[in-house]
C-alpha cells in the first residue's frame, strides 16, 4: 500500500543531475588519480560537501556536533581518497565516508578533541570546508520545517538515515547496500550486495509503516 511521500521526504537543496555527477566524478578520479589528491578533495567538498553537511546536520541536530562531523567528514575524505577502489560512484562513496564519520564521533564523545591529522594549512581544503558550513547552514536555518519533518526527527538515527538516503538523496538499493555496510569493511560481493539491497527494502517497507502510523496519531494523515 503506498503511502504519502510527503509523510517520508524532509525539504533538501537541489541535487545536480546524473550526468553532471558523471562529469564530475571523471574530474575528481583523474585528478587523485594523477596524484593531486588536494584538488581532487576540493572538487569533492565544492560538489558534494552542501548535502554531505545537511545529511550531517540531520542526523546530529546539533550546529556544533555537525560542522565537527563535517569537519572529520573532509579530513577522512582527503586521507581516503587515495585508496578508493572505484567499485561505486564517488557520491555513494561519500556517504559511507560520512557515515563512518558521524558514527565514529558518536564513539567518541568523550574525545572529541582529538583530531590526529588536520587537513593540510598548504592547500584550500579548510577554507572550502569552512565555506560549505557557512553556506549551507544559512540555507538549513531558513529552511521551514513542516510537521513530518519533526516525526522524522523522532526516530532513531539509523533510521534517519535510511529515509534521508534513499528518499531524500534517492540512492539505489544497491548504492545503499555499500554504504550501510561501511565505507571501511571489506566490499561487497554481487550475491552479497543483492541479498543486502533485499533486506534493506523489507526494513524500509516496515519503516514507511512505523512512520505513517505516527502521523495518524499526530493527525497529519487520515485513516484509510
Amino acid at each position: 500500500m503506498d503511502r504519502p511521500r510527503r509523510a517520508l521526504r524532509a525539504r533538501a537543496s537541489p541535487r545536480m543531475d546524473a550526468d553532471k555527477r558523471r562529469t564530475i566524478d571523471v574530474d575528481i578520479r583523474r585528478l587523485a588519480e594523477g596524484g593531486d589528491i588536494g584538488a581532487a578533495t576540493s572538487v569533492a567538498l565544492r560538489a558534494y560537501g552542501p548535502e554531505i553537511f545537511e545529511f550531517v546536520a540531520a542526523l546530529h541536530r546539533n550546529e556544533t556536533d555537525a560542522s565537527e562531523v563535517f569537519s572529520l567528514f573532509a579530513e577522512k575524505l582527503w586521507k581516503s581518497l587515495p585508496s578508493f577502489r572505484w567499485d561505486a560512484s564517488f557520491r555513494t562513496w561519500a556517504y559511507a565516508v560520512a557515515r563512518t564519520s558521524s558514527l565514529d564521533f558518536r564513539r567518541a564523545e568523550k574525545r572529541r578533541a582529538a583530531r590526529v591529522v588536520p587537513l593540510p594549512e598548504s592547500s584550500s581544503l579548510s577554507a572550502i570546508e569552512a565555506e560549505v558550513r557557512t553556506v549551507t547552514r544559512s540555507y538549513l536555518r531558513t529552511e521551514r520545517r513542516d510537521r513530518f519533518a519533526e516525526l522524522r526527527a523522532r526516530l532513531p538515527p539509523e533510521e534517519q538515515e535510511l529515509l534521508m538516503l534513499r528518499v531524500d538523496r534517492q540512492l539505489s538499493w544497491d548504492d545503499l547496500a555499500v554504504v550501510l555496510h561501511g565505507e571501511d569493511a571489506p566490499p561487497l560481493g554481487a550475491d552479497e550486495r543483492k541479498r543486502a539491497a533485499a533486506r534493506l527494502r523489507k526494513r524500509f517497507q516496515h519503516l514507511k509503516e512505523k512512520l505513517y502510523e505516527m502521523g495518524r496519531r499526530e493527525g497529519l494523515v487520515g485513516d484509510e
